[in-house]
């Protein structure tokens, strides 16, 4: 079996689940998660525990427990605490604006950049130069981190660009003559 799947989840006192048919919920104090579940893996609930057990001796089971097992776990920590996302920006002129829904992005090129934050999705700019993506959902905030880095990724040789606060960049040499 899954060394993933093996572990139980410990579901916190603020957090509901409520296992239905085919979908798994989880309710907390910063909002719900809702996951489909796989016809492969057996959910059980044991009081504060939450058990995933592959349904049969199949690889395929095998694997799906262990990535439920990580989905759920994702979601009970997202509604309990919340996922955060830090970028930098790196380069002269270069700045962010956080104005409501909207990320205004000024990164050196002729046009600014517009960016839509989707549902369950916040920014934060505590500086021009950093950008906070806050959400329940850790696919959608890293989704929306790599889209935003997706805009001016940092460049090789002077390091200019939008980077996750904690990526290293290795800095290429220029050629000499």
């Amino acid at each position: 079996m899954s060394r993933v799947g093996k572990l139980p989840i410990t579901v916190p006192a603020k957090v509901e689940i409520t296992l239905a048919a085919n979908e798994i919920t989880v309710k907390g104090p910063l909002g719900t998660l809702k996951q489909a579940s796989s016809s492969d893996v057996i959910v059980k609930k044991d009081g504060d525990k939450l058990v995933f057990e592959a349904a049969n001796d199949s690889q395929q089971a095998n694997a799906m427990s262990g990535t439920m097992r990580a989905l759920v776990a994702n979601m009970v920590t997202g509604v309990e605490k919340g996922f955060e996302r830090k970028l930098t920006l790196v380069g002269v002129g270069y700045k962010a604006q956080a104005q409501g829904a909207n990320l205004n992005l000024a990164l050196g090129f002729s046009h600014p950049i517009v960016h839509a934050m989707p549902e369950g999705v916040k920014c934060e700019t505590p500086v021009p130069t950093e950008i906070l993506i806050k959400g329940v959902d850790k696919q959608k905030v890293g989704q929306v981190a790599a889209i935003v880095r997706g805009y001016r990724p940092p460049e090789p040789y002077k390091g200019k660009g939008v980077r996750y606060a904690d990526e290293k960049i290795t800095l290429k040499e220029t050629k000499k003559k």
